[in-house]
């Protein structure tokens, strides 16, 4: 075996060497990549339940502001039969039905308003969710990005430092379990 040959078989096995302790750095980023993909879903579909919660809320307002109308246009609708109810035959029953209409008109309005903050409470608890995801999407890909740095430069303190912000993206798309 010549000089040439032994050089070669040496930095082919250098590669191996370097190449099998650059692999749990590999898995790591394949790991990190796996969770970014799933924490990125999450945090869309939280933020579109936010717009669809937003969406129904707004019909329920209104719903609750076309029920206040028709109560104040039924009390109108009272108000002026009671000044002319000595001229008209029959106006008392129809007062007494349009005073009807306006109590019902409240109460129904008072239960759209409740139903419409209900929506307004899951768009907060959702727009939360998509925020503490989109944290964490954040700190997965920057420690992604860093792990990397790890195969350039054949330095570990990368590969740890990614750690350290990969952790701490797992902590911020957890939280939503105990923060809600």
């Amino acid at each position: 075996m010549g000089v040439e040959e032994e050089l070669k078989e040496l930095e082919e096995r250098a590669e191996e060497g370097s190449n099998k302790s650059m692999q749990p750095v590999a898995l790591t980023m394949s790991i990190l990549a796996v969770i970014v993909a799933v924490i990125t879903i999450l945090g869309e579909r939280a933020h579109t339940a936010a717009i669809i919660n937003q969406a129904k809320a707004s019909d329920q307002w209104s719903l609750y502001q076309s029920k206040k109308n028709r109560a104040y246009d039924s009390g109108l609708a009272a108000d002026n039969l009671s000044m002319t109810a000595a001229k008209i035959p029959g106006a008392d029953k129809l007062i007494e039905k349009y005073k009807g209409y306006v109590e019902k008109e409240k109460a129904d309005s008072e239960a759209e308003q409740e139903v419409a903050k209900g929506f307004e409470e899951q768009r907060e608890q959702a727009e939360f969710l998509g925020n503490r995801f989109n944290l964490a999407q954040v700190l997965l890909e920057i420690a992604l990005v860093i792990t990397s740095i790890t195969l350039l430069t054949r330095n570990k303190l990368y590969w740890y430092l990614g750690l350290l912000f990969g952790l701490a993206g797992v902590a911020a798309a957890t939280s939503v379990l105990w923060l809600k």
